[in-house]
Parts: structure tokens; C-alpha cells; sequence
């Protein structure tokens, strides 16, 4: 078939033909096209006797430019925007229906302007892609352009970037950006920004403001503090994580407090006051990540296999996602629990390998590998993490970057350094964790 999502195509079946716009399909065998009336209509492909396509979809050739700047109002601040892509930087393309990363920073700057005219906006663009397929490269080429932004004079900077990975980016920035002296600030939304309701607006609006009238001076997200658009939470960023697919408070500390919250007013309320400064006197030092690094996360569950350990062999390292308090199912109970005793076998193996780290999947709390003694037996074959209490993957983004940046035999010393704070030394009880 001659035709590529977004053509207009005839299709020819015994009952007839339907012309529309052909649409991606997630189901195997099955053709989608949109109909005039905005309709989706599948059709099976063993029962359609003839694809024409009507019309090609057309290609706009998109050519990036790097504008010159308006003339600076010389008394007004500078924040520097980095695009990164994702569903802030998203418009829905009523042609197929889907959404797709397609706002330069001129774009933005130009769909939010009320935001912006209180300062001298200095926007670049970095990568114009959905955050799932950001890798360590990427992390680099953003800390190596926030290293040039602090240099020319910028008072703090906003990073455009999808949800999905959002929390990752910013675990690595916080690691990579060493002595770092302004704020930088995070900024996703989980509806595009050509949607009546996305949250794009606030969510900017609010990094701004945060940023113009704070003394921060660390790596933060800046999202949704509810479903409402009344306010936005700075939120720690090797401290919190993405808990819902959808809604536009999706992201929660954890383990933690939020640093502040902002109205939409702009009034700031501090909720946390452990933060570092920002300070202009300082320079500062990148400590980047080996781009070519592999590295794991394993989640525990029931009928584990010892095979799936046997696939990080060649790995520099390896996150382990246990239950409760940092349990995997390495005890032979009964004859249905053989395969149990070869998978402690191979956690033993992969240990003297590399590096394992045990982090909970319960996401709250706190690992203790000391409580039972399947965990006390992972312990002492010198699993990492006992009595961490980092998500997954700020874990994940951790022991990659001790591993890019220190040998692989230290990396066990330098795992128990609380590096940027990611280590809550004492966890606050509070009735509402969530």
C-alpha cells in the first residue's frame, strides 16, 4: 500500500467505498480512516478490495531559524527558554487527530506573550521531541546550553520538556549541574498548548514569577498543583514523579515537601525553606554522563524468571524495583518455588559484576533490606540502597551518573554520599502522604 498516514484515501470494500484521512492504527489487521463528519471508521483488511489514494498529505519543509533578537528593554531581567520538545510544545493535528511536538521557542514566546513582556525572553532550541526518547546525550546537550545560558548573564532559566520523562531530566540536570548558581525550572503540561484546557499557560506563567521573585537557586519542576488553574508547585526535582497518566496535577513530591507554591496572582508561598540560593558568584562545573552507558531497572513480580536477570549481563549497572520494603522472591518455599533459589543465585553473580541497587515500587517510604532475611542475605552480598528513600528513577539517574563519572569500584562508596539532596534523612509524618 502506496499510502502513508495522513492521505486522503478511497477504500473499496463489497459494500461500497468511504474516502477520509488514514489514521494510525494500534490494532494489527485493522485500517482507520477519519471521515468528513470527524468520524474515526475501522476497516478489516482481509475485506477491503481497493486502496486509491485522492490526495497526498502535504509536507511543509520546516526550516528553523535563529531569529534576531528584539531590541532589549536594557532594565527588565533576563530568563533564557530552552525547548525540548513534548506536549507543551505539542498541537493537535485535526487532519489525523494525534498530537505531535510542533512549536519552535519563537512559537511559544509568540502564543504566550502576556507571560513573557516582563523580561527579555532569550530562547534557543535544544531537541523538538517527545520526552520518551530522550537519552543521556540529550541530558548533556541541555547542561552544556545551561552552562552557556548562567554565562552570558541570564537570571534563571525554563526548560520546555514532555511529562512522561520529565522527572528523569530533571534528576539528571540536578547531578550534572554541579555548583550550579541560578534557578533552573522545569516546565511540562499534560494537555497541548493549543487546547482550551491545557495547562501550558499557568505552568509557564508561574516558572516565571517563581523565578523573577524567589531566591532559588537549584533544579525544580514547576506544574499543576491540582485540577484547577489557580496555582502551580515547585517541586523537588530528585524528589518527585509522574503519578497519573492524564490529569494535569499529575506530578507529587515525594518523600518530601514542595519547595513553593505559586498563585496564579503570583504570590509565592515558601512550603520549604531547606533550599540552596541562588547565587550569582559561583560558577559553575559539569559533570556530564557517559552516553553510552546500559543500564537496568527490573521490577519484582510473581513468576519471575531467572532469564530476565541473564539479560543485564553485559550491563555497567542495574536498578532493582522491589516490593515493600525492598523485597525480591529469592526464597525456595516448595517445589513451585525452585526457580527462586536459581534468581538469588544470579542477583549474587550480577552483584560482583556491578553495581545493584534495591528501590521500592511502593514509590513512598523507605528501603530496609535489615527487617526480613531474604533482604538481610541481599545486603550482605553488597546490594545497594538499604534505607534509601529514592524513587526508582532518581536511582536510576543516580548510578548512572556515579558511574560516568567516578571508576566502577568506587561507585559503592560514592553511592552512600547524599549528592544534591536526593536522601531524605528524616521522612515527616503526614496523615495525606499523597
Amino acid at each position: 500500500m502506496d499510502a502513508q498516514v495522513g492521505d486522503l484515501i478511497q477504500i473499496e470494500t463489497k459494500k461500497g467505498k468511504e474516502d477520509g484521512i488514514l489514521m494510525p492504527s494500534s490494532e494489527e489487521g485493522i485500517l482507520i480512516i477519519k471521515l468528513k463528519n470527524g468520524y474515526n471508521r475501522g476497516f478489516k483488511k482481509e475485506e477491503i478490495k481497493k486502496i486509491k489514494v485522492l490526495e497526498k498529505k502535504e509536507i511543509k519543509k520546516v526550516e528553523i531559524k535563529t531569529e534576531a533578537e528584539k531590541e532589549k528593554t536594557p532594565l527588565l531581567p533576563i530568563i533564557s527558554l530552552l525547548h525540548c520538545g513534548g506536549t507543551i510544545a505539542s498541537k493537535i493535528d485535526y487532519a489525523t487527530g494525534a498530537v505531535s511536538a510542533k512549536f519552535s521557542p519563537t512559537e511559544i514566546k509568540e502564543m504566550f506573550p502576556d507571560i513573557f513582556q516582563a523580561v527579555n525572553l532569550r530562547s534557543r532550541l535544544i531537541a523538538n521531541m517527545m520526552s520518551d526518547d530522550m537519552r543521556f546525550g540529550h541530558y548533556n546537550l541541555i547542561a552544556k546550553a545551561i552552562k552557556e545560558e548562567i554565562e552570558s548573564g541570564t537570571e534563571g532559566i525554563i526548560i520546555t520538556h514532555g511529562t512522561d520523562t520529565l522527572h528523569y531530566t530533571a534528576a539528571a540536570l540536578s547531578f550534572s549541574l554541579e555548583n550550579l548558581s541560578i534557578p533552573v525550572i522545569l516546565v511540562g503540561s499534560q494537555r497541548s498548548s493549543d487546547r482550551g484546557s491545557s495547562d501550558a499557560f499557568l505552568n509557564l506563567k508561574c516558572a516565571v514569577k517563581f523565578i523573577l521573585n524567589s531566591d532559588f537557586g537549584e533544579v525544580a519542576l514547576c506544574m499543576h498543583e491540582n485540577s484547577q488553574d489557580e496555582s502551580c508547585l515547585i517541586l523537588p526535582a530528585l524528589k518527585s514523579r509522574k503519578l497519573h497518566t492524564s490529569r494535569r496535577d499529575a506530578f507529587k513530591a515525594i518523600n518530601a515537601l514542595p519547595w513553593a507554591r505559586v498563585k496564579k496572582e503570583g504570590a509565592i508561598e515558601v512550603l520549604s525553606a531547606y533550599y540552596t540560593k541562588k547565587d550569582k558568584k559561583k560558577k559553575t562545573v559539569l559533570k556530564l554522563f557517559n552516553e553510552h552507558l546500559k543500564l537496568g531497572l527490573l521490577y519484582a513480580h510473581p513468576q519471575m524468571s531467572v532469564e530476565e536477570f541473564s539479560s543485564y549481563d553485559c550491563f555497567d549497572g542495574l536498578i532493582l524495583a522491589g516490593t515493600g520494603l525492598g523485597h525480591f522472591p529469592i526464597t525456595e518455599m516448595d517445589s513451585l518455588t525452585k526457580e527462586h533459589f536459581r534468581i538469588k543465585d544470579k542477583i549474587l553473580v550480577l552483584a560482583k559484576k556491578m553495581p545493584l541497587v534495591m528501590t521500592s515500587q511502593a514509590i513512598f517510604g523507605r528501603v530496609n533490606l535489615n527487617v526480613y532475611s531474604p533482604g538481610r542475605e541481599l545486603f550482605h552480598a553488597g546490594i545497594l540502597g538499604s534505607y534509601s528513600d529514592l524513587t526508582p528513577e532518581t536511582a536510576f539517574i543516580k548510578l548512572g551518573w556515579l558511574l560516568s563519572n567516578f571508576p566502577k569500584e568506587e561507585v559503592k562508596k560514592q553511592w552512600e554520599k547524599n549528592w544534591r539532596g536526593e536522601k531524605t534523612e528524616r521522612i515527616k509524618h503526614r496523615e495525606d502522604f499523597l
